[in-house]
């Protein structure tokens, strides 16, 4: 240490920083952050760029282009398959093992897209799709079945709950990829 106290230390970060007024010079801070071993200027970036959030009006930061699908599944082996074919498409994929949890994870951040099952414990795809339907959002995610439930009475019943999509199990890896590729260029 050389003597100084955090609160020195950290305003002397602060006044090396250079100020930022875009979302690139954020991104180049946080690069040149990253690249630095003083996390003392690093502390300082991430308050400037917390001050500057909010501040771009519509323009998109990096974090922001990343879309996010959602895996809706009890079965584990279902949603490590689906999330990894996800990952090759440029989505970033987060799961949930039931409607519920899925429900919270959407009125935290909604996702780009919906891939559910239908039949799960705690509470079910059709009434998951409904109550997602009904969260109030600028922009609704598309919302996919991935189910056993392949009569047509089941698809109607989907569709109905708001769901755009059906895929029915067991599905291959290259019928799920089409849907997603269909969804990502969309």
């Amino acid at each position: 240490m050389d003597g100084k106290t955090l609160a020195e230390r950290l305003t002397q970060a602060r006044e090396d920083v250079q100020p930022v007024d875009t979302p690139e010079d954020v991104a180049e801070a946080i690069e040149a952050a990253r690249a630095g071993s003083d996390e003392s200027a690093t502390d300082a970036i991430v308050e400037q760029a917390k001050a500057m959030r909010g501040r771009f009006d519509g323009v998109e930061t990096p974090k922001q282009t990343a879309k996010v699908c959602l895996i809706v599944d009890d079965s584990r082996v279902i949603r490590k398959v689906s999330s990894k074919i996800a990952r090759s498409l440029g989505y970033v994929p987060i799961e949930a093992e039931n409607g519920e949890e899925a429900l919270a994870r959407c009125k935290k951040s909604m996702p780009a897209v919906v891939l559910t099952d239908w039949n799960m414990p705690e509470m079910d795809g059709i009434e998951f799709v409904r109550q997602l339907r009904a969260i109030p959002t600028p922009k609704e995610p598309i919302v996919m079945f991935c189910t056993s439930n392949g009569e047509a009475k089941d698809i109607h019943e989907g569709i109905g709950a708001g769901a755009d999509d059906y895929i029915i199990k067991p599905f291959d890896e290259t019928a799920l990829r089409a849907k997603l590729e269909k969804f990502h260029r969309g």
